[in-house]
């Protein structure tokens, strides 16, 4: 795999400081039932990396010390970690929102029968990515039968009142864009999700976020393997949009990797870019420490989440922006 960092580090993004914390994500592993194109993660079967007990046991004590709300699991897929419902049962007996992010087929992996049920009962918020509405683009990008499970999953969460107004239970969709480009307007592109979904298999769901495919891991490589490595980058900073800079999603998240160490978000996590501190800092810091104020570390990947219509863990930062294409 062909290293991004070198080709990011040299750049004229904006320097930022963060605002007061209030979502902690964390990364419980890199092993994943897929193995997706697009993946920032380079996740997939045969990653062993995994979160210890000793420090998915400091994540309560964290939301507490911080008095945090939010807890975003991420993976991998979160939902292989071993540990993954012990901790969502904490997090939630303290009152805190946790949001899953799932790819959908989990839930019809061995072991996890249940699953959709379990996340059902604790009142889980459900991110589940779906990169397209019909069965080529999705399988081109994920895997033959990726999309057939997912409709079947998205059913399966439908039934369970996930989507379904008035049910307390939210699920949220995400859009990558298949190649290097940018997403469409996430607000046009929801309205063709939420009637392609409904009218071919009554499907219904809360909110669609259309998410910048970022230069780093396996897409980052397959862009140099290709020469488009370099115009891609152009494309993000040509449509740079400073306004953006206000709700990034680094101002106010802090990323947590699998061996416990603080990153200023989960792309970050993956250049090993870790946040501004002494020594390498870890999860255990929070107890005592905050880190408003604290200088973020920005690189050129840091491009695709101020381009256009800007992009986040909750999609776009606005309603539309002006592309160059």
């Amino acid at each position: 795999m062909h290293a991004t960092l070198p080709l990011l580090q040299a750049t004229e993004f904006p320097a930022l400081r963060r605002r007061t914390l209030e979502i902690l994500q964390v990364n419980l592993g890199y092993k994943c039932n897929q193995t997706c194109v697009h993946c920032h993660v380079n996740a997939g079967p045969n990653r062993t990396e995994m979160m210890d007990s000793a420090t998915l046991a400091l994540i309560p004590q964290v939301l507490a010390a911080r008095d945090l709300h939010t807890l975003d699991l991420t993976g991998g897929a979160p939902e292989l970690h071993e540990g993954f419902r012990d901790l969502v049962r904490a997090a939630r007996a303290q009152g805190c929102k946790v949001i899953d992010r799932c790819n959908l087929t989990i839930l019809f992996e061995p072991g996890q029968e249940d699953l959709a049920e379990f996340l059902a009962a604790q009142q889980v918020e459900i991110v589940a990515s779906l990169p397209c509405y019909s069965l080529d683009n999705v399988d081109k990008q994920r895997g033959k039968g990726t999309f057939d499970k997912s409709i079947a999953a998205m059913q399966k969460l439908n039934a369970l009142g996930y989507g379904q107004p008035g049910s307390g239970l939210t699920l949220n969709l995400v859009f990558n864009p298949q190649g290097a480009a940018l997403p469409p307007d996430q607000a046009a592109l929801q309205a063709d999700y939420k009637r392609e979904l409904f009218e071919h298999f009554g499907i219904v769901f809360n909110q669609l976020f259309a998410i910048t495919n970022m230069p780093i891991q396996r897409f980052g490589s397959m862009l140099v393997s290709k020469g488009q490595f370099n115009d891609y980058l152009r494309l993000l900073k040509e449509n740079f949009a400073a306004a953006n800079l206000d709700t990034v999603m680094c101002r106010n998240l802090v990323s947590v990797g699998w061996q416990g160490f603080l990153f200023d978000c989960d792309f970050n996590q993956q250049l090993e870019l870790a946040t501004p501190g002494q020594g390498r800092p870890h999860l255990r810091d929070l107890l005592l420490q905050d880190l408003q104020g604290h200088p973020i570390r920005v690189a050129g990947h840091c491009y695709g989440c101020t381009a256009g219509q800007g992009s986040s863990c909750g999609g776009a930062l606005k309603e539309e922006g002006s592309l160059v294409t």
